[in-house]
């Protein structure tokens, strides 16, 4: 009895331990298979760097506009049909110089990339009279440009890299801007027969006095308005018309002025010579006695008095100088015992300014009493 039992229980033992291990996790076989060791491979050869984008791949591309009414309107410009005789290729984004319609009167080619002027596009635009090519990137323009445009008025190419000032300019020209270019060489006879010319802006480029010959400005006996400003000019600019009405010559590097040298100008209004380097020296006593200027600027010099000025004058530009006092008898251009019954006969100062002296206020009586106009005085 007791072996029946005994038997049972090792019976019942097995069965359990059975069930036990049949519940353990079986380990999950690899579902991939171990990487194989394989040989070094190579370095291969590197590929040859792409180049750099060159010009005119770096620029956008041209602006094409829709098809225009008229046939001969090139694609990358406008032509509006409220004013026929405008050609409006500006900020196109072009490289070249489209051809220009014959009934071309007005042509705008500024804010784009053009880098030179050929003839071939003007061949057939002999009726243009007004071309603006500002901001480009002009280094030439072709001396038979102007042979093909014999009548042109307005020639705008400021903002550009002309190096030096374009041959064959037409006689028939009126107004020339060549502001901000590199220009620093003006070839003989560059001005010749150029009668008309009534502007010359020159500002900010790289002028120096051998480039500005006496003769040079002989020809342009209606010039009103010279612009030199910004350049190299250690002189006053030789020759000049004595009919120029606008002379601007600040930014230089302008240290005398001759004793003479405006007795001539009949017409001078506007003396612009900010930012030199005038002293009291270079600056004779009278030299800026002219009966018809108007406005006179030498701000950012180096002047320790008030030059002598005609009673015409209305502004005067004084400031940042060395000036410590200033005298009003001494400055005023008529006697303050005088007491003319006409206001208008009295000196014409209406603004004044001296900021940026060696001077301490108040204002001294004797400069109000000469100068009853003013209306403004910067101290």
């Amino acid at each position: 009895m007791k072996a029946g039992a005994g038997l049972f229980s090792a019976l019942a033992l097995f069965l359990l331990l059975g069930t036990v291990f049949a519940q353990r996790p079986r380990p999950k076989r690899p579902t991939k298979r171990p990487a194989t060791t394989r040989k070094p491979s190579l370095p291969q050869p590197a590929l040859p760097a792409e180049p750099e984008p060159q010009e005119p791949t770096d620029f956008p591309p041209p602006i094409i506009g829709p098809p225009s009414i008229f046939p001969d309107c090139p694609r990358e410009c406008l032509c509006s049909p409220d004013y026929p005789n405008s050609l409006n290729c500006e900020n196109r984004n072009i490289r070249v110089i489209p051809l220009i319609p014959p009934r071309t009167y007005y042509l705008y080619l500024q804010n784009n990339y053009i880098s030179e002027v050929t003839a071939e596009p003007f061949i057939n635009a002999t009726a243009v009279r007004w071309v603006n090519l500002a901001n480009n990137r002009i280094h030439r323009i072709d001396k038979q440009v102007f042979e093909k445009i014999p009548a042109l008025l307005y020639l705008y190419a400021h903002h550009n890299q002309l190096k030096e000032i374009p041959s064959g300019l037409p006689a028939s020209l009126e107004q020339l801007r060549l502001s901000s270019n590199r220009i620093s060489k003006i070839p003989a006879g560059a001005f010749n027969k150029m009668g008309n010319l009534t502007m010359l802006d020159l500002y900010h480029n790289q002028l120096s006095d051998s480039d500005l010959g006496k003769n040079l400005f002989k020809d342009l006996k209606s010039l009103m308005q010279l612009n030199l400003a910004q350049n190299t000019l250690k002189k006053m600019p030789e020759g000049v018309p004595s009919g120029l009405i606008q002379l601007f010559l600040d930014r230089n590097r302008i240290d005398d002025i001759p004793k003479d040298y405006f007795k001539d100008f009949t017409h001078l209004a506007f003396v612009r010579l900010n930012y030199n380097q005038l002293s009291d020296k270079g600056v004779p006593k009278a030299v800026f006695n002219i009966s018809s200027l108007l406005d006179l600027q030498l701000s950012h010099n180096q002047l320790t008095s008030v030059p002598t000025f005609n009673g015409h004058l209305e502004h005067l530009h004084l400031n940042h100088n060395n000036i410590k006092n200033i005298n009003g008898t001494l400055i005023c251009p008529y006697s303050l015992q005088d007491d003319p019954s006409d206001f208008s006969l009295l000196p014409r100062l209406r603004y004044l300014r001296l900021d940026g002296n060696h001077l301490n206020p108040p204002i001294p009586m004797d400069v109000i009493m000469c100068f009853r106009h003013l209306r403004s005085i910067v101290f």
